[in-house]
């Protein structure tokens, strides 16, 4: 699988999981403080790597504009 895949399915995967921790807070009456502890770490993480792939999208979606722009100027 290439790094791109890998990274967009851990993305996925990240915001699932995200998901997932939302509901576990959502469904608890009452909150361990242990666990809540545990997944609001796990969470942190989870969106530390998400932001990170984001801004690697968005700096491959400034470069295909910069590519465009130049094969547009080229053709004039």
């Amino acid at each position: 699988m290439s790094k791109e895949k890998q990274d967009v399915k851990n993305l996925n995967q990240n915001l699932k999981k995200l998901s997932q921790i939302t509901e576990w807070f959502e469904n608890q009456e009452e909150v361990d403080v242990e666990e809540g502890l545990k997944k609001v770490k796990e969470a942190a993480i989870l969106i530390k790597a998400s932001k990170e792939r984001l801004k690697k999208i968005e700096n491959e979606f400034e470069e295909i504009k910069k590519e465009i722009k130049v094969e547009d100027n080229k053709e004039i």
